[in-house]
């Protein structure tokens, strides 16, 4: 049996920080930050909700768009590294709150690439018969370990969950291949202190190639070629980095999924979130195939080939 996704909803913060309110506080301009970055604005939440709201929301939505209830879910997957605390994990508080009273429940620590581990790790659960319904939530809240001080960092993120229900779906549709890594001795470039603390031109340099060679891994596995696929849904981290992936795979420029401008690098939220957007737009439509892939601390990456339907 195959693993697709079957629901999805997402969850944003209402209020918006533009590039020209962050001059306001640090040496940066709009300018700087959108030719090197893309990002337009970014949403940030208040400080009465935490990253556990945020999935609560985008779990919700998904759930009603999958038609199911809660308490048909077999297995929660939470993909995020801004958890409310280190334990209880925001999947159990999910699990709770949801009233999903059957379902495991556990977090996913792999950065910006964690929504890609959750999905993939829920394709085997699927796919043997152990579980039939798999909610999978993507989520950051990284205004708490944002320096607001070092403005090669403090623009580039925001806050966001994005949510699926991943289940069985037809032959030929759903998850066709994938691909996973990771790379220990990169972890230097990228990660928290006290804030989240980045080398950005290794980390360029990194998902530059990175995520140009797992897109065409993961087609090489599906048995498909570039000129198959038709749209591409990348980690929402940087305009340059999503344009080498983007012409790597030889797409034309509205095959590729854009929400950077609007809210930022979402770390384990983006690639959800665009699903959403994307979907809700009516540019991904049945039977179309989708290459998602993401990039991010550990250092760590994944990718899938997926056909789009039920």
């Amino acid at each position: 049996m195959n693993a697709g996704i079957i629901g999805i909803g997402k969850c944003l913060p209402e209020k918006i920080v533009t590039n020209h309110d962050l001059e306001k506080i640090m040496d940066t301009s709009d300018e700087w930050i959108r030719t090197r970055t893309g990002i337009e604005e970014r949403r940030i939440a208040d400080q009465d909700t935490d990253t556990s709201d945020l999935a609560y929301q985008a779990a919700v939505n998904a759930i009603e768009n999958a038609g199911i209830n809660a308490e048909q879910l077999d297995l929660i997957l939470v993909a995020t590294v801004t958890p409310d605390r280190p334990f209880p994990s925001v999947s159990c508080m999910l699990q709770e709150r949801l009233g999903a009273k059957k379902a495991a429940a556990m977090d996913i620590s792999a950065a910006c690439a964690g929504f890609m581990y959750g999905m993939i790790t829920a394709k085997q659960f699927i796919e043997t018969s152990a579980y039939k319904y798999v909610l999978v939530v993507g989520v950051e809240k990284l205004s708490k370990i944002t320096n607001w001080e070092d403005r090669n960092t403090a623009v580039l993120f925001g806050d966001g969950a994005g949510a699926v229900i991943m289940g069985p779906v037809s032959e030929e549709r759903g998850i066709l291949a994938f691909e996973l890594g990771a790379d220990g001795t990169g972890g230097k470039h990228l990660y928290q202190d006290e804030y989240l603390i980045m080398n950005g031109r290794e980390v360029f340099k990194f998902a530059v190639r990175q995520m140009g060679e797992s897109c065409i891994n993961v087609l090489e596995k599906a048995g498909l070629k570039k000129e198959d696929v038709d749209f591409l849904v990348p980690h929402q981290a940087n305009i340059r980095i999503m344009e080498a992936a983007r012409q790597r795979l030889e797409l034309p420029e509205d095959k590729m999924s854009k929400t950077v401008h609007k809210y930022g690098n979402t770390s384990a939220a983006s690639i959800p979130i665009s699903m959403v957007e994307e979907l809700e737009a009516g540019r991904i439509k049945d039977g179309d195939v989708i290459v998602m892939v993401g990039f991010g601390g550990g250092l760590t990456w994944g990718a899938i080939a997926l056909r789009w339907g039920l």
